[in-house]
């Protein structure tokens, strides 16, 4: 099992610290302010960008206190001091990504989607960027409070703390060793500080959504959508229907952080400590009171190894979502032994929200989004395979409908050779009748591969009742096919 009940997970690379008050903590809290502002260093950017109007000293002392004569603030510190990944990823262009013009003109609008203890953090940054220092300390001890193990939160306190006694003249400005004590735990912040800050420099153009939604079945009342590059975690409602072009109607109700596999995303083999790449659903959903605290609020188990994983001959099992241990707030961005990991909050949302079997989880490494428009064209030139197989099947034409199966078709729990014979003897003695397809939804994985996921109703005109199948279709050199069926 890769990350079952009976599977360890990969220990985080940032370990969980013990929950603390930071106002009693003496030597640790002096142990932690280097990581304090080293690990925020590229998330204070992004606080440096939202605020409004003229910059202003972040000294220590009163709010909005007059500048310390030589002395750098602590915003343009962070600025100075913060490494070339983290301010590459804050200008970086991405083709499919918005970048505005301030990113204090989108904030209010990413919030609602944001987790809620994420989107208090933020608040608090946008505090200190203003130099309201009491207030974001109010704020991030309220935070701590309600959630201790929150380990970001913690740091984010102890800056602030810190601010109350001495101006800051550098990032972690006490000895090296300091610093040096916990490079792990530094390189784990930093590297979450800057995927967050990614989450919101770099946001979907309004009303676009992932490549791959190409229909959704009113019975997908949910979509989830992960990118595995920003450790992010996209959940949609669908609004059901399609608009004037057909294209499916989308919203974005969630926007969660997320960890992944140990040794990053692209799975391949039991026990590689990688996260599946592709197109799959939710299967279940296990109850928290069942399961080791290691997975925290609760799970919901996907189908890895799908058709084409087993096609390609890979291996493994247990891929979960799935919350965090109650020692932790999140993990890593790089931590479990191949599940997507939420906070215990997020995870409760999505367990909230989902339904089994129905929800469609696209994992890509990264999502490339579009207008809804956009996914037309490619909906309609696979479309006409289908509409091609339907009739065939309705028709009971054997020898037509035998060409839209690819050569290496597999069937579960059969061979192909049993099961289209069963096939050819089915609609033989049934005869030509009308089928229509109910509830269609279509979901495209491209790699280096064009497939289709694609699950429908099968249902006879004129009957109220019908059998519910999911294909996999590979786009090969004589056209669409099908290498995979069965009951959904």
């Amino acid at each position: 099992m890769t990350a079952g009940p009976h599977a360890h997970e990969g220990q985080s690379s940032l370990s969980a610290s013990e929950p603390m008050s930071w106002p009693a903590a003496g030597p640790r809290l002096r142990r932690w302010v280097p990581l304090a502002f080293t690990g925020l260093a590229a998330v204070i950017l992004l606080v440096h960008g939202l605020t409004a109007g003229p910059h202003r000293n972040a000294g220590a002392g009163d709010e909005g206190a007059a500048p310390v004569p030589g002395m750098p603030s602590l915003i343009e510190s962070a600025i100075a001091r913060t490494d070339p990944a983290a301010l590459q990823a804050s200008v970086i262009d991405r083709a499919t990504l918005l970048q505005p013009g301030h990113p204090g003109d989108h904030i209010e609008d990413v919030t609602p989607v944001l987790g809620t203890a994420e989107a208090r953090l933020i608040d608090i940054y946008q505090h200190i960027g203003r130099s309201e220092h009491r207030r974001a300390l109010q704020l991030a001890e309220k935070l701590v409070a309600e959630h201790p193990n929150f380990q970001l939160a913690q740091l984010v306190l102890g800056d602030l703390l810190s601010l109350q006694v001495r101006p800051v003249r550098r990032l972690g400005d006490v000895p090296d060793t300091k610093a040096e004590a916990a490079p792990e735990q530094l390189q784990a912040l930093r590297e979450e500080s800057r995927r967050r800050l990614r989450a919101l420099t770099e946001r979907p153009p309004e009303g676009s959504i992932p490549a791959q939604f190409l229909a959704l079945s009113p019975r997908s009342r949910h979509a989830i959508a992960v990118d595995a590059s920003r450790s992010r975690l996209y959940l949609f409602e669908n609004q059901g229907g399609r608009n004037t072009t057909g294209a499916p109607r989308m919203r974005l109700l969630g926007d969660f952080y997320i960890s992944v596999g140990l040794s990053g995303i692209d799975k391949a083999v039991e026990g590689d400590k990688r996260t599946p790449l592709g197109v799959y659903h939710i299967t279940s959903s296990l109850d928290p009171r069942s399961l080791p605290d290691l997975y925290g609020a609760g799970a919901l188990p996907i189908n890895y190894p799908n058709p084409l994983d087993l096609q390609r001959g890979k291996s493994g099992s247990g891929i979960w979502l799935h919350g965090t241990p109650s020692e932790q707030f999140v993990r890593a961005p790089l931590a479990s032994d191949g599940c997507v990991v939420l906070s215990n909050p997020d995870m409760q949302r999505l367990l909230r929200t989902v339904e089994i079997r129905s929800t469609p989880v696209v994992i890509a490494p990264e999502l490339q989004w579009v207008p809804p428009d956009a996914v037309v064209q490619s909906r309609s030139a696979f479309q006409g395979a289908l509409e091609s197989w339907r009739q065939a099947r309705s028709d009971a034409d054997t020898e037509r409908l035998r060409g839209f199966y690819s050569s290496r078709f597999e069937v579960p729990g059969s061979d192909a050779g049993t099961w289209w014979q069963r096939t050819q003897e089915e609609l033989h003695a049934r005869g030509p009748r009308e089928l229509e397809l109910k509830d269609l939804s279509i979901l495209n994985w491209k790699d280096s591969d064009d497939t289709m996921v694609v699950t429908f109703g099968e249902v006879p005109r004129g009957s109220l009742r019908g059998v519910t199948l999911r294909q996999y279709w590979i786009l090969e050199p004589d056209g669409w096919k099908i290498f995979y069926e069965g009951n959904a």
